[in-house]
This record gives C-alpha cells, structure tokens and sequence, in this order.
C-alpha cells in the first residue's frame, strides 16, 4: 500500500474513473490504483464524449483525466463535470510539461496536475489528496504558477471586459493561429473557442478577426 498521505477513515473507499485513450495506460492506472484497499474504479473511458457522459452518470469522488486525446481533452472534460458538479474532483494526468495546459487546467477547475512520470505511490497520494478536498500540482511547475500568480495581468481599459480565456485567446490571434490551433493549443473543442471569440469581438466593438489581431498588436497584448 502507497505511504504518504493517511488513507480515509475504514469504509470510506474513494471512487474512481479513469479517462485515457491508449488502453494499455488505462490498464494500468486501474491496475496499480485497484491494488489499494480504499480505491474503487467505478468506471473507464477513451474519448471525451464518453468520459462526459459516464462520470455524470456514475459521480465519482475523482475523475483521473489524460489531458490530451484523440477527440478532445480531459482538461475540457474537467471543466464540463465542473461546471454540473463541483463535488467531483477531477486530477489532469499527461505526458507533457506544458505551462499553457497548466494554467488552463486551473481555471477549468482542475483540483491537481500531474505529469505521467509520477511515481505510482505519488499517483496513489494525489488521488487521496484531491479526494481529501486538496489542490495539488506536481513540484515541477509549482515554481511557474506561483511566477505567474505574482506577475498578475496587464490592465488596459479596453480589456477589462474580457474573461482571463478571452484575452489569452485575443494573444493567440494576434500571432495568426486558427480557432482550431487555438483549440488545440487551449485543449478546448472548436465550437468553444469560436463562442469565445464572438464574445470577445463583441465586447470589444470589432467586427472581425482581422481588427482584433490589429488591435492586439497594437496593445502589445
């Protein structure tokens, strides 16, 4: 059994689902997680769509979510559980060190991220500890985010409007990327980032694209 943080109290087993594409992963996750006696996996998915429908069906404890996959990604997956259940916590697992993911991961409400180098009694704590109502990332870009934190955004008046997705979306069009590269590089579906950028052309009283690369390059944004 993996040391480190105290298991629940006798009879309170953590349930647990899992959310990866490549089923040799997904196996083994369950596998080394099953091997604890307060760890149930109550269920297991390989596509966005049907992790979605599955954890609100099931409401596990912990959602354990790959944050990259073929149809989407688990950070979008946390965000919709999220937004119908805060009672779920969701743990974003992946394979790339990636600052853009990590902060994206936080704001769709993501209580833990962690990259799949973790060690298994490491995995086996994270997944206590955001059971346990802890937030968590791995020690390897805890010192980026609490950069970040410090730095805080840039005001201008004109952007005060905008969501913190907004104008990082509004920066990613000033560099010329497509809603779609813009999707992939946020981990959010297509659509989402096209209502994004409505919204954010509407704030700001621009008509298109084209105004808001202007305008963004203009600000430095």
């Amino acid at each position: 059994m993996a040391t480190g943080q105290p298991a629940p109290p006798p009879g309170r087993t953590i349930r647990i689902f899992l959310l990866d594409d490549h089923e040799v992963v997904r196996r083994g996750l369950r596998d080394l997680l099953s091997e604890e006696p307060d760890i149930e996996i109550v269920g297991e998915a390989g596509s966005a769509d049907e992790a979605l429908e599955k954890i609100m069906a099931l409401r596990p404890d912990v959602a354990v979510l790959d944050a990259r996959l073929q149809d989407g990604s688990g950070i979008e997956v946390c965000r919709q559980v999220r937004s119908n259940d805060a009672g779920i916590a969701c743990l974003i697992l992946t394979s790339f060190d990636d600052e853009d993911a990590l902060f994206t991961a936080i704001m769709a409400g993501a209580a833990g991220y962690v990259l799949k180098q973790i060690r298994g009694a490491a995995l086996v704590d994270a997944v206590r500890r955001v059971a346990a109502g802890q937030s968590l990332l791995d020690p390897e870009v805890t010192p980026r985010v609490l950069y970040r934190l410090r730095q805080g955004p840039a005001e201008d008046e004109r952007l005060a409007g905008l969501t913190d997705q907004e104008r990082r979306i509004l920066a990613l069009i000033a560099e010329g990327l497509t809603n779609r590269q813009i999707a992939n590089r946020m981990y959010l579906a297509e659509k989402t980032v096209k209502n994004y950028v409505s919204s954010m052309l509407s704030k700001l009283g621009l008509e298109s694209r084209t105004q808001a690369a202007v305008f963004a390059t203009k600000l430095g944004t």
